[in-house]
């Protein structure tokens, strides 16, 4: 089960699966397009696609996906735990307050509720693989945008912790810059950055696949990223609030 299949990194497992033959389930808000997508997919690699809408900022449309996901009868060997959507405004504007909520809530309640649904039904069978799809944002401190992916990264963390030793892993995937419309989507004025930030799609939901397979707790694709994050993790907190600054100002531009 991919959330948020239809776009972006989450489409971008869905082919990458259903090129290896795996059957799917997507859940996201637009029916038509999950509707086109899984009827592309089908027809492109002859897997099944079953499909559900739902929009995971309304607490009912997460509960009826985490019983799905618990459904003993559907058993899921893997769980990607994707939807989510940029954030670009201020978090000092009260304007957008509406936004930031919903942003907790799709990406920090919905992957709680939805990762447990997925630690539940796995953890009894003693088999399967979660990622929670965070980000490299998550180390630094672009608003509230790098708050929900330092949640996704640390509820990852926990999540596996209480998984270990039941035959049950969970994988934080934190891309750097990957080139999808979440960008624009959020009115992020990406163009000017280097080519060096970014990262291919492919590279991306291949890496983050071998990871989760391995079991590793943490996925960070491309080398490149892998050191930035590394850097993030152990660099002064001063240094990370003056280029957090500077990063903010130039997505302002």
């Amino acid at each position: 089960m991919i959330t948020g299949g239809t776009s972006g990194i989450g489409y971008a497992f869905a082919r990458e699966l259903a090129g290896r033959g795996t059957d799917l389930v997507l859940v996201a808000r637009d029916t038509a397009r999950l509707d086109g997508i899984a009827k592309d997919l089908h027809d492109t690699f002859g897997v099944e696609v079953e499909t559900h809408t739902a929009d995971l900022s309304r607490r009912e449309d997460c509960e009826r996906i985490a019983a799905i996901i618990e459904d003993p009868t559907k058993p899921l060997d893997l769980f990607i735990n994707n939807a989510g959507f940029g954030l670009h405004s201020t978090v000092l504007d009260p304007a957008h307050t509406d936004d930031h909520a919903r942003a907790l809530d799709v990406m920090c309640l919905a992957v709680l509720i939805l990762g447990g649904a997925a630690g539940r039904a796995m953890r009894a069978r003693g088999l399967g693989r979660i990622i929670n799809v965070a980000s490299s944002a998550s180390t630094i401190f672009t608003g509230n945008y790098s708050a929900v992916k330092a949640w996704c990264y640390n509820y990852s963390e926990s999540l596996g912790v209480e998984l270990h030793g039941t035959g049950v892993t969970v994988t934080a995937l934190c891309p750097g810059w990957v080139r999808t419309e979440f960008h624009s989507r959020a009115g992020i004025k990406a163009h000017n950055l280097p080519d060096l930030v970014w990262i291919d799609m492919d590279t991306l939901v291949k890496e983050g696949l071998a990871d989760a397979e391995k079991g590793k707790p943490v996925s960070v694709p491309s080398f490149k990223w892998k050191v930035a994050f590394t850097v993030a993790k152990f660099a002064p907190r001063s240094f990370l609030r003056w280029f957090s600054r500077r990063l903010t100002a130039s997505r302002k531009k």
